[in-house]
């Protein structure tokens, strides 16, 4: 069987790690004012990798919360990958030089493909490629903006130029403790042929176990915010079911 990883997530905003709601940064949750311990904490409960967003980074279009992030990467034995405001190869070795694994492009997927070729092109299998949709198109600019671009279409492309792990967020989903959009998610891997990592609207274990039906197609994992803050998923209980 294919593999099934859960990625807890651990979104950075001036220092500390919250949530927000639909990328919302005027409904904000903090969940703990010291991020490095919530890495540490989900590491001790049997966490494969950490998902870390620069939430600040994400807004600023550059990193903000690198320094931090840096320390969480040397303080965790497991793989750290980094999302938000990675707009230059500048941006991408510093991150990577830090004891990160993987760096996620978001904005720039759409905005510079040059810069998006040449990463993928010098660093492949520690870029992955975030796919944040909203009716099936892309949104950019910490979901502040639709683009005219299709999700899919962008996918398939980019499979073309050496993306070879995506992130997909259905917007309408996240946040929202709804279920993931599961039918657009393997649609995706199907399209680009690729491992997509699901992100967005996991609010139980049945929706795990749900995605992971479907690991042999391409789904890689799923990326889990809200559900563990609140306790609604235990990340202990999680692994032995999926």
């Amino acid at each position: 069987m294919s593999s099934f990883i859960i990625y807890p997530a651990i979104d950075i905003r001036g220092g500390k790690c919250v949530r927000l709601v639909q990328g919302d940064y005027n409904q904000e949750t903090v969940y703990n004012d010291n991020p490095l311990e919530v890495a540490k904490a989900w590491e001790a409960q049997g966490a494969q990798w950490i998902h870390l967003v620069d939430l600040d980074g994400a807004k600023a279009g550059r990193p903000v919360n690198d320094g931090l992030i840096g320390q969480i990467a040397q303080a965790v034995k497991v793989p750290v990958q980094v999302g938000g405001g990675l707009r230059t190869e500048q941006d991408v070795e510093r991150l990577l030089s830090l004891g990160v694994s993987r760096v996620i492009l978001g904005t720039a997927a759409i905005e510079d493909r040059d810069f998006v070729r040449t990463v993928l092109s010098r660093h492949g299998d520690k870029v992955a490629i975030g796919i944040d949709a909203r009716d099936g198109y892309v949104a950019t600019r910490g979901w502040l903006e639709t683009s005219e671009v299709r999700a899919d279409e962008l996918a398939a492309d980019l499979a073309r130029e050496g993306a070879r792990t995506f992130i997909f967020t259905d917007i309408s989903r996240d946040g929202m403790m709804g279920g993931p959009n599961v039918e657009a998610i393997v649609h995706l891997a199907k399209v680009s042929g690729q491992t997509v990592i699901a992100s967005g609207g996991v609010s139980k274990v049945e929706d795990l176990q749900r995605l992971s039906q479907y690991a042999s197609e391409g789904v890689g994992g799923a990326i889990v915010g809200k559900a563990l803050y609140t306790g609604s998923i235990k990340l202990e209980d999680a692994h032995k079911l999926v």
